[in-house]
């Protein structure tokens, strides 16, 4: 299973959903969705964005967990 740790690389920079969300140029709607992990899939455009943003690796914003 693959958790999305957004909020909390979020929370490291201080930004909000809205401004992330600007700032990569995807909807709020969106953003919260791979926040909450709820998505599917999330393009490498869109992953790449998010880390410039942050300032951060994929790693830091992922994680892989075997189901428990």
């Amino acid at each position: 299973m693959i958790i999305v740790n957004l909020d909390v690389m979020m929370a490291k920079r201080k930004i909000s959903l809205q401004d992330l969300a600007e700032k990569v140029g995807i909807t709020n709607a969106n953003l919260s969705v791979l926040k909450n992990n709820k998505a599917k899939a999330v393009r490498f455009s869109t992953l790449e964005a998010i880390c410039k943003v942050l300032q951060c690796q994929p790693g830091d914003i992922l994680e892989y967990r075997e189901d428990e």
